[in-house]
C-alpha cells in the first residue's frame, strides 16, 4: 500500500461526502469543514476558490480541483461575492452568524439553490485520513487545480450521473468513481513535468527503487537489511542506497522505520487489534520495542495515540526531530 491509496482505503479513510451542487448566481459559501481533502469538480459553469491571502483560482468546465485542509476557504461565483453560509464539520451549514440552517435540498445528494442552476458542482469530501496518507497530503498545495483532460472527463461525467440516481449499489458506486477522479487527477498532475510529484512517488517507476520500495511497503514486517534488500531487488547495496536516498528522499532503511509507525499509528486505530499484534505485523519483536520507537516519533504511546484520536480527524505528528525528509 502506498500513501495515496492509503488515503483511499486506510483505516481513518471512511464516510466521504459526496453531493451535487446546483447554483444560481450570486453565491458564495465559505467551508470551514476542516477536512484533510475535498474534491471540486465544475460540470457546468464555473467557480472560483479562494483562500485568505492568496489569489483566487477559477476552475471551469471539466477542471478538477483538489483542496487540502484544514484551512477555510470560500468557493464562489466571482472572487467578489460575499460568503451567504458556511458549511462546518460533518457538513453542517450555517448563517455567518452561527445559525445552523437546513442546505437547500434538490435531490438525491444534491443541494443548492436552484434546480438546473447555472452552475453545476460535484464535490467530495474525505472527512479523515491516516499516518500513511499524510505523506501525500504533505505533498500536496493548499490548493490544485488540473484542468479537464481525457483522463479525467469520463470519469467525471460517470459521476455526474451517478450522484443523483438512487439506484442498489449507488454508494459503493460513488466511492468508488470519487477514489477513481482524485488518483487520475493526482496522476495527471504529478506525472506532468513540474506537477511537484513527491519522491515516495516518481521513484515507484524507477526499475531500481520501485521494487525495493514496493517490498519494504508491502512487507514492513521483514527483518530488512540493505544487503537482503538489495538482493530482493536485483542490485547492489551501494547502488540501491545511493539511487533510493536521491529519489525518495531517505535512505532505504531510514524510511523503513517512518513507514512502520505510520502503519503502526493507522492499524492501532482498530480497537479489536492488540499492540502485541500491530507490533508484529510491522516487524517489532514485541510491544514494548514498538512503544519505544513510537514514543520518539509522535511523542505519545500507542495507546494514548488510540485514545486520543478517538472523535479526531487528523493523523498524528511525529516529533520535530524525528520528520522524515
Amino acid at each position: 500500500m502506498d500513501p495515496l491509496a492509503d488515503l483511499l482505503a486506510g483505516p481513518r479513510a471512511r464516510g466521504a461526502f459526496l453531493l451535487r451542487c446546483d447554483l444560481e448566481p450570486p453565491w458564495a459559501l465559505r467551508v470551514h469543514d476542516r477536512a484533510p481533502l475535498t474534491v471540486v469538480a465544475v460540470v457546468a459553469g464555473s467557480a472560483w476558490v479562494t483562500f485568505d491571502g492568496a489569489p483566487p483560482q477559477r476552475v471551469d468546465p471539466g477542471d478538477v480541483a483538489v483542496v487540502r485542509g484544514p484551512d477555510p476557504y470560500v468557493v464562489s461565483d466571482e472572487p467578489g461575492t460575499p460568503p451567504q453560509a458556511v458549511i462546518d464539520a460533518d457538513q453542517r451549514c450555517t448563517t455567518l452568524e452561527g445559525v445552523e440552517v437546513p442546505l437547500g435540498r434538490l435531490g438525491t445528494r444534491s443541494w443548492g439553490n436552484s434546480a438546473g442552476g447555472h452552475t453545476r458542482l460535484v464535490t467530495g469530501t474525505y472527512p479523515e485520513h491516516g499516518a500513511l496518507s499524510g505523506r501525500l497530503l504533505r505533498a500536496l498545495p493548499p490548493l490544485l487545480v488540473l484542468r479537464g483532460d481525457t483522463a479525467t472527463a469520463p470519469v467525471l461525467d460517470w459521476l455526474a450521473r451517478e450522484v443523483t440516481s438512487p439506484v442498489p449499489g449507488q454508494e459503493a458506486v460513488l466511492d468508488r468513481l470519487l477514489d477513481l477522479l482524485l488518483v487520475t487527477a493526482l496522476r495527471s498532475c504529478f506525472d506532468t513535468a513540474g506537477g511537484g510529484a513527491p519522491g515516495w512517488y516518481t521513484a515507484a517507476a524507477d526499475p531500481v527503487v520501485g521494487p525495493a520500495l514496493r517490498l519494504l511497503q508491502d512487507h514492513p514486517e521483514e527483518p530488512w537489511t540493505l544487503g537482503s534488500l538489495a538482493a530482493a531487488a536485483a542490485t547492489s547495496r551501494a547502488t540501491l542506497a545511493r539511487r533510493f536516498t536521491r529519489l525518495v528522499g531517505q535512505p532505504p532503511m531510514g524510511y523503513l522505520a517512518t513507514w512502520r509507525l505510520d502503519l503502526a499509528a493507522d492499524l492501532l486505530l482498530d480497537p479489536a487489534t492488540t499492540v502485541a499484534a500491530v507490533a508484529r505485523r510491522v516487524g517489532y519483536g514485541s510491544p514494548f520495542a514498538l512503544s519505544a520507537a513510537f514514543s520518539r516519533r509522535f511523542g505519545t504511546s500507542p495507546s494514548q495515540h488510540r485514545e486520543g484520536a478517538r472523535g479526531s480527524t487528523g493523523a498524528p505528528h511525529p516529533a520535530p526531530d524525528v520528520e522524515p525528509r
